[in-house]
C-alpha cells in the first residue's frame, strides 16, 4: 500500500508542477479523489484514484458574492448560516463554479430588518462591499409590502411624495398597488426601515415586507433560504 501523503505533493508529481501550482489546482476545485472534488491541499491520499479536470486553469479563484433570499423573522447576520451547498439555487445562471472556499470570510454587504424577507448580499469581495456602502443611496431597490388598513388616493399620493420625518422631506419615489393588499415601492435614498414609518404615517399596518430587486439585479425565482452567486455581468 502506498504511504499516505499530502494531495498537493501527489499532484505536483503527477503534472509535474510546483507545489504552489499544485495548491492552485486543488483550491480551484479541479482535483477529484475517487470521483469526489477535494479542495484541501493537505488532504491525505494513498492508493485512491486521483484525476485533474482537463479544463483546469492555474488562476486563483475570484472572491465570491452571493444573493440570499433571507426568510422573514431571521436576523440578516444569522442568515449567513444558510449559505451552504444544499441551499444553492439549482437554476443559478452565474456560471460561477461552486467552491467550498467561497463559504469562508463572507461579510454581510446588504442587510434588511429582521421582520423583512428577500434580497440580501454576502460577499468576499471588498469592491462589492464598498460599492454597496458608498453608492447605496443611488441604487434603486424594489420592495413588495403587504398591508392591512385602508389607503385613500390622497394618502397613496403622499407615499409617493410629501411625507416629512424628523424635519426631513422624503424624496419622490414610486408607490403603487401590486394587488389588493400589497404595495410596490421602487425607491432610492429610503431604507426599508423608513418604509415601515411611511406606512404607519398613512394608517397602514405592515404585515410583511420583501425586497425583490436591487438596482438591475432581481432576486428571481429563489425560495426563502436559497442563494445564488452574483455573476461578473451583474450590475447594481
Amino acid at each position: 500500500m502506498t504511504e499516505p501523503e499530502r494531495l498537493a505533493k501527489r499532484i505536483a508529481a503527477m503534472v509535474p508542477c510546483s507545489r504552489r501550482e499544485a495548491d492552485m489546482y486543488i483550491e480551484g476545485g479541479w482535483v477529484r479523489v475517487d470521483g469526489v472534488v477535494v479542495e484541501q491541499p493537505q488532504f491525505k491520499v494513498a492508493d485512491q484514484r486521483i484525476e485533474i479536470d482537463p479544463a483546469a486553469k492555474l488562476t486563483p479563484p475570484e472572491p465570491a458574492s452571493m444573493v440570499l433570499y433571507k426568510p422573514a423573522g431571521m436576523p440578516a447576520t444569522e442568515a449567513r448560516s444558510l449559505i451552504r451547498t444544499e441551499n444553492h439555487f439549482a437554476d443559478d445562471a452565474s456560471g460561477v463554479r461552486l467552491l467550498h472556499r467561497h463559504f469562508a470570510r463572507l461579510d454581510l454587504a446588504l442587510s434588511l430588518p429582521d421582520m423583512a424577507s428577500g434580497f440580501i448580499v454576502f460577499s468576499q469581495d471588498w469592491r462589492v462591499k464598498r460599492r454597496l456602502d458608498e453608492d447605496l443611496e443611488r441604487i434603486e431597490q424594489e420592495l413588495v409590502v403587504e398591508t392591512a388598513g385602508t389607503l385613500s388616493p390622497a394618502n397613496l399620493a403622499l407615499l409617493n411624495h410629501g411625507l416629512v420625518f424628523d424635519h426631513y422631506a422624503l424624496p419622490p419615489i414610486k408607490v403603487s398597488w401590486q394587488s389588493e393588499a400589497r404595495l410596490r415601492f421602487a425607491m432610492k435614498r429610503i431604507s426599508p426601515e423608513t418604509v415601515l414609518r411611511m406606512c404607519e404615517a398613512v394608517g397602514l399596518e405592515v404585515l410583511g415586507m420583501k425586497r425583490i430587486r436591487m438596482g438591475r439585479i432581481p432576486m428571481g425565482r429563489m425560495e426563502p433560504g436559497q442563494w445564488r452567486y452574483l455573476a461578473s455581468s451583474d450590475r447594481f
